[in-house]
């Protein structure tokens, strides 16, 4: 019987230590060749650590979260015969870190771009507008005879509150916010008139991608001047137009508003090239971009990622769509490649109908803009001198203001508007 020491192998260029972001073992389990140990987080990737032994694995280097050196002890693993040469290059595998993306230039190497808005894909809008619950008796009708229809954040809303949705009574077809706000109201603020038990305390620790954006939106802050900018768009007729374009799509992809934001931009960014742009504050250089390589930022179970779309101003709104949806996938499935994850020029994000009024997104370096697409409404406008019902949305954009003044991104944003509310001159070549 023999101790096989595993030692931390160099896993990058420069790279002194690495994070411990998940064992996959435990002291005393019994582990096989090439059997995953744990997972590794550098400032540029997540590696798989594989024993190149088999044998029972008798201590490990620290907890989740601690940092190793390069070359100590990792994992400790009795062996039953002598000890094999170690054979670094094969006990990992490299993935794609998932927390932004690589930075373009060599002067910004070891900057992780990492956006601190939301999902970039557009959740279903709500088909109607919510009303404010009054605290009155619930209306006398049940939401439905046998199964309560609801939209999934409205049932996960009633698990959280312990509300059978059954109970709950409305006027409509389905259960919507509104109605469990009245329920809430109407029984004294908890679910069945009980008093709701404190929810205990948790402690979670930060680590891995969650400390890395943590990291890089504390930087981003720290040396960037943000300023934001909010114009309101009506989008009336664009909606109308992708509604048109829907019924028609045959075997492509259903557009959502993102493939025409993104078009509109590419265009506009042609006029205004400060805007898609990065900064090396280090050598004081700025770069602006002929190719819009565009950052869609996506949540994921494990945090957020920003898969690029490259030569966003080459596609058409239906292969923007396709790119979306592929990437956003490969996002969430963790299958995102590092080059996928690598070298945004802008970056866009929307939360759907969760965007709020307006927002103030964080720029990631080294780009030197980004926008944040806030929730459609549909509001009363007068135009020409006539009271319309009219979908309305704005758009967020924050910029770096050491790079962008205020006039070139007022003029970028009224760019937009001339391109977003005139879908004819949007959609020409």
């Amino acid at each position: 019987m023999s101790v096989y020491q595993f030692k931390l192998p160099d896993i990058g260029e420069g790279i002194a230590e690495a994070e411990i972001v998940a064992w996959h073992v435990q002291v005393g389990d019994r582990v096989e060749e090439d059997q995953q140990l744990a997972d590794m987080m550098t400032d540029k990737a997540t590696v798989e650590m594989e024993s190149p032994v088999a044998g029972v694995v008798k201590s490990l280097a620290g907890e989740v979260g601690d940092q190793i050196a390069i070359g100590s002890v990792l994992v400790e693993i009795e062996t039953d015969g002598a000890d094999p040469a170690p054979a670094p290059s094969e006990s990992r595998k490299e993935q794609p870190l998932a927390d932004g993306a690589e930075d373009p230039t060599p002067a910004q190497e070891e900057k992780i771009p990492v956006t601190a808005t939301g999902d970039a894909t557009e959740p279903a809008r709500d088909p109607a507008p919510q009303s404010k619950a009054e605290p009155a008796p619930a209306p006398s009708t049940p939401a439905t005879q046998g199964k309560v229809l609801a939209s999934p954040a409205v049932r996960q809303r009633a698990r959280d509150l312990g509300i059978d949705l059954g109970e709950v009574r409305t006027s409509g077809d389905r259960v919507r916010h509104a109605d469990l706000d009245a329920y809430l109201l109407y029984h004294g603020g908890s679910a069945s008139g009980r008093s709701a038990a404190p929810r205990a305390d948790e402690t979670i620790k930060v680590v891995g991608l969650r400390r890395k954006i943590a990291e890089n939106m504390q930087e981003a802050k720290r040396r960037i001047p943000h300023f934001a900018l909010v114009e309101q768009f009506d989008v009336t007729a664009l909606e109308e137009a992708r509604a048109m374009m829907n019924r028609d799509r045959g075997s492509n992809p259903k557009l959502t508003l993102l493939p025409f934001l993104i078009t509109a931009m590419t265009k506009a960014m042609a006029d205004w090239p400060m805007i898609n742009a990065t900064y090396d504050d280090d050598a004081n250089v700025v770069t602006r971009h002929g190719a819009v390589h565009m950052g869609v930022a996506t949540q994921t179970d494990g945090g957020l990622m920003v898969p690029v779309i490259r030569n966003a101003q080459q596609l058409s709104v239906w292969q923007l769509a396709r790119e979306i949806v592929r990437l956003s996938e490969a996002a969430r499935s963790g299958k995102a490649s590092r080059e996928e994850l690598s070298g945004p020029t802008f970056t866009i994000s929307s939360l759907g109908p969760m965007g709020g009024i307006a927002s103030t997104p964080v720029i990631a370096p080294p780009q030197v803009a980004t926008i944040a697409v806030n929730k459609l409404q549909e509001i009363p406008v007068i135009v020409d001198g006539e009271l319309e019902a009219r979908k309305v949305m704005n758009l967020s954009l924050s910029c770096d203001h050491r790079v962008v003044d205020g006039w070139d991104a007022a003029s970028f944003l009224q760019a937009l508007k001339g391109l977003l509310e005139n879908p004819l001159r949007l959609l020409s070549h």
